[in-house]
Parts: structure tokens; sequence; C-alpha cells
């Protein structure tokens, strides 16, 4: 994997590892697009504290930031950074499987 792609699989991997911004990630995938004021409205994170977690997460790739109506922010998803978080997973589980399988024909013989 080139290292840009394994350095946006760690930003994404870093800003998945919070139960709070995959709860906002959950709930902008579920509902779409949303200001920050929409999110606090909806979940259970203090206003501050989603104002945080969505630069965390827009730094990460995840959130594309678009002005709104009267200077309001609203977030979207951006599946691109997940797509090459998937591509080094799925590197990791072929490799892994290899040896497995390896493993496995060397201990049936």
């Amino acid at each position: 994997m080139p290292p840009d792609a394994e350095a946006a699989a760690e930003r994404v991997f870093a800003a998945l590892a919070d139960p709070s911004r995959r709860g906002i990630l959950a709930e902008l995938a579920a509902r779409g697009p949303a200001t920050a004021t929409d999110l606090a409205d909806r979940l259970p994170i203090t206003r501050q504290a989603i104002a945080k977690h969505l630069t965390l997460l827009t730094e990460a790739g995840l959130l594309i930031a678009e002005p709104g109506e009267r200077r309001r922010i609203r977030y979207r998803l951006d599946s691109d950074p997940i797509r090459v978080a998937q591509q080094f997973l799925a590197a990791l589980a072929n490799d892994w499987d290899g040896r497995m399988d390896a493993l496995r024909k060397y201990l049936d013989s």
C-alpha cells in the first residue's frame, strides 16, 4: 500500500476509534447532511463536543464541510477515505488468509 494511502487509512482508524465520532458518522449516514446544531439536537453530546468531533472527522477526510444558509456549515459524508481503509484491511486479510492456508496445509501434511 502506498505511504499516502497508509497515512489516509491511519487517519480514518484514529477518527473511528472514538464512539462519539462513530455515532456522528452513523447519524449522517442515516439522515444525510446536517449542521453541528442539528447533530446536537439528535445526539446525547454537547454542541461544543460535536463541533470538536466534526473538526477531527473533517481533518481525517471523512466529512466535507459545506457552507449553508445564514453562515451555518453543513457536514456530509465522504466515503473515499473509508474505501482506502477498506483496501488496507482487505490487503491485511489477504496476507493473513494466505499464511493461515499455508499453516493449514503444513499441519495437514
